[in-house]
């Protein structure tokens, strides 16, 4: 194996399988709901959107379901 690498000459691809992982969606979150992520992002260095996505894969892989009351 060589010391060094030149990878300056090489060219970049888009990933194939990109368009398999996420699908783009448009959600209304609360305001309230965005500021909390945010926030989270800034401590752990971890994008918001990327905790948003990890927090409701929790809950379908758990099942969870939310508890709702109205009055």
């Amino acid at each position: 194996m060589k010391n060094e690498y030149d990878l300056g000459a090489m060219r970049s691809r888009k990933n194939p399988y990109s368009k398999h992982l996420k699908k783009q969606v448009t959600i209304r979150l609360g305001i309230d709901v965005i500021d909390y992520f945010k926030s989270l992002s800034e401590e752990t260095g971890v994008p918001y959107q990327n905790l948003i996505n990890s927090y409701l894969l929790d809950c379908a892989q758990h099942k969870k379901k939310p508890v709702m009351t109205w009055s």
